[in-house]
């Protein structure tokens, strides 16, 4: 996108095209209008259009431009936080609701995909979480235990039938999720922007917001090209949002985080490495993924950004992350590679907010978008049509907080997986 190969790589050049879009160039109303159109803008466009309502989805770039078009594609349930945490993170209300919901929410994407037949690889086959060494045993272990004690599908595998799953020997332990799968997140995005489509909603791509001006009746939000008059307003650009709601932008501490993907392999190196299909991920600090692509591409990502000297760096980093993990593979060569932006906040939890009269917004996934982007747009579509009340939503509604030190942080996300990497996986 933009003519940038690193924005979105393999996805960009492996989705399907996206459906027919424009920008605004003319004024036009709605009764809501969706700004940003990944996961959560296109969930939120296609429910509010299906709930009836007129709705108009403005998108500064292109559809899946931002997080949604970049990252691993890993459909997982629940956030990083462990589930016994969640009642005290945010009280004996939300906490299990949000549990319940995010517990359930790879069935929504996975029912989406099928309902509307959207082609974007799904694999429900779930997901691995590799533990490294004791410390990572433990920590799979606990997780495990947690999630079993709410009915869940979980499982804690031993070091020999995570070997047989994953096809290498690094591993303690592995927890499969078979809530959880992969999916492409471009396709998926795009997808959704099509079932919005057809079910009556109008999308306009290239339409940066450039001034939102509250009249006391709607909102008249200016682009280049027109104005578009809203009675309400979703904001959905999370990591990516710009100047015009800053105070998301502020309570945010973004992680770079990028994949790099081989050329497809031989059917016996695919029969001998992740076999069955899952998308696994490690409990490192500075953690590592892996997963297939249907062509039977390898795809491998970790922390850090692909510019300046991060670029050789993390690029080394993954040859040998892939040999010492895999080496039947043998020499690796990356056809692709692209990186992107998450948005972390400071309990590693998202955020409600109502950011002005009539303006609500989710954000901060913390490198969970997929599957809370959709139910949280569906949850935003249902606020609007006045279907659910602000009390029943998963998440209690909060002002916005600036991260601590978040300039500094960021600075140390890029620079610290660059000393991270330049050492790791050589012994």
């Amino acid at each position: 996108m933009r003519n940038d190969p690193r924005s979105h790589g393999l996805w960009e050049r492996s989705a399907p095209p996206p459906p027919p879009t424009t920008p605004l160039r003319d004024d036009a109303e709605a009764d809501v209008a969706v700004v940003g159109g990944g996961f959560t803008g296109c969930s939120a466009a296609l429910h509010l259009a299906e709930g009836g309502a007129r709705v108009v989805l403005l998108e500064a770039a292109e559809i899946g431009f931002g997080g949604s078009g970049r990252n691993v594609g890993l459909v997982n349930a629940g956030m990083w936080v462990m589930p016994d945490d969640l009642p005290a993170a945010l009280g004996e209300v939300y906490g299990p609701r949000l549990l319940e919901l995010l517990g359930d929410a790879p069935r929504t994407v996975f029912e989406l995909v099928e309902r509307h037949g959207i082609d974007c690889e799904a694999e429900r086959a779930g997901t691995l979480h590799c533990a490294v060494g004791r410390a990572g045993l433990a920590e799979i272990t606990e997780r495990a235990r947690q999630w079993r004690a709410r009915g869940a599908p979980v499982h804690l595998l031993d070091a020999a039938e995570t070997a047989r799953k994953v096809g290498t020997g690094a591993y303690s332990g592995a927890l499969l999720d078979e809530r959880a799968g992969t999916i492409q997140p471009l396709a998926y995005a795009r997808g959704l922007a099509g079932a919005a489509i057809a079910a009556g909603a109008r999308l306009h791509t290239g339409s940066a917001v450039l001034e939102a001006v509250d009249d006391g009746a709607c909102w008249d939000l200016r682009t280049a090209g027109g104005t578009l008059r809203a009675s309400a307003v979703i904001v959905a650009t999370d990591a990516y949002t710009g100047a015009l709601w800053p105070e998301v932008r502020r309570e945010q501490v973004h992680l770079p985080y990028f994949n790099m993907a081989t050329a497809p392999l031989g059917d016996n190196l695919r029969r001998s490495i992740l076999p069955e299909r899952q998308g696994a991920w490690d409990t490192r600090e500075v953690l590592s993924s892996f997963r297939f692509d249907r062509a039977g591409r390898l795809v491998v990502g970790s922390v850090g950004a692909l510019r300046g000297t991060g670029g050789p760096v993390h690029r080394d980093w993954g040859r040998r992350a892939l040999a010492r993990l895999f080496p039947q593979l043998g020499k690796v060569a990356f056809e692709h590679e692209w990186y992107g932006m998450i948005g972390m906040t400071e309990n590693s939890l998202p955020r409600f907010h109502r950011l002005a009269r009539n303006v609500v917004s989710f954000s901060g996934y913390n490198g969970r978008g997929i599957a809370p982007g959709t139910v949280f747009g569906r949850c935003l579509a249902q606020l609007v049509l006045g279907e659910i009340a602000e009390a029943d939503l998963p998440l209690p509604v909060t002002e916005p907080a600036d991260a601590p030190r978040r300039a500094l942080r960021e600075a140390w996300y890029d620079v610290g997986s660059q000393v991270a990497h330049l050492a790791g996986a050589r012994f």
